[in-house]
């Protein structure tokens, strides 16, 4: 049971792909569900990627905001989940595994002020109430500024990098800030680069958690729907992020123990399962 964060930096070093590797690959126990937040305020990259622009904006944050000014965010908040279940190629019961698009334009998270605090609010509340698992893909600029609260909130929070000259320099900002905001955070290095992990850690001043090899192929099915090559949940992306997956829970549940309670839904945010 953890809410884990994952932020980026600039030059794209995959956040969004990486969070769908973790979401489709995450190990489930009976019962046990897996939700995925595009939390990203330079707009959603599932539903033009993954998705393949076959959704509009049928789904996605924007709606939450006009349920949030109705006093419906708990309600709405279930609606607005697409099945992602059927994308690993397992056969598993519906709704196991979800995914929440984000906002289709970025002129639109100027408006999500309300968005940011119920979802906050909302991720504790499935955590504590129901046992699932929370990702929330916060992108580039999601964990500072009005979404931070988002970062603040969750058990863990995690940059991810690449691991070449030009990725980390751009990350140590980033690290820096959020280390300073938030405290103890972890990283999740994409293996494309010469540095190894220690090199990394000693840059960034910041553990490296799990790392995830390089796979342009293979990403491209995550990034940009392209089609599954045979075996693919048994690449080696895929392969790595189940093992991730298990460290990265671990590392969740120890700061929640040392850390406590971050809080709970209010009655405004309460959820309850609409399916």
């Amino acid at each position: 049971m953890a809410v884990i964060a994952l932020a980026g930096c600039s030059g794209a070093p995959g956040v969004t792909t990486s969070a769908l590797a973790l979401l489709l690959s995450w190990p489930l126990e009976p019962g046990r569900r897996m939700i995925l937040a595009e939390c990203d305020p330079d707009g959603s990259a599932v539903l033009h990627g993954l998705l393949q622009g076959t959704l509009g904006d049928l789904y996605g944050l924007r709606n939450l905001s006009v349920a949030a000014r109705k006093g419906e965010f708990g309600e709405a908040f279930w609606r607005q989940l697409i099945d992602l279940s059927s994308e690993d190629g397992k056969k598993e019961s519906p709704r196991e595994r979800l995914l929440l698009p984000g906002i289709t334009d970025p002129g639109q998270a100027a408006s999500l002020g309300s968005v940011w605090k119920g979802l906050a609010l909302t991720f504790r509340g499935i955590d504590a109430n129901h046992g699932h698992d929370v990702l929330v893909d916060l992108g580039r600029r999601g964990a500072v500024g009005p979404s931070g609260v988002l970062a603040e909130q969750a058990d863990t929070v995690l940059v991810v990098v690449r691991n070449t000259l030009r990725c980390l320099q751009a990350a140590q900002g980033r690290v820096s800030e959020l280390e300073e905001r938030i405290g103890d955070v972890g990283l999740i290095v994409i293996d494309e680069g010469p540095y190894p992990a220690g090199e990394v850690q000693r840059v960034l001043q910041a553990p490296v958690v799990a790392t995830l090899p390089y796979a342009p192929k293979d990403a491209r099915v995550l990034s940009d729907g392209a089609d599954h090559p045979r075996h693919f949940t048994k690449s080696p992306l895929m392969k790595a992020a189940r093992n991730a997956s298990t460290v990265l829970a671990q590392r969740a549940a120890l700061r929640r123990a040392r850390l406590g309670p971050r809080g709970g839904p209010s009655k405004d945010t309460e959820v309850s399962h609409a399916w």
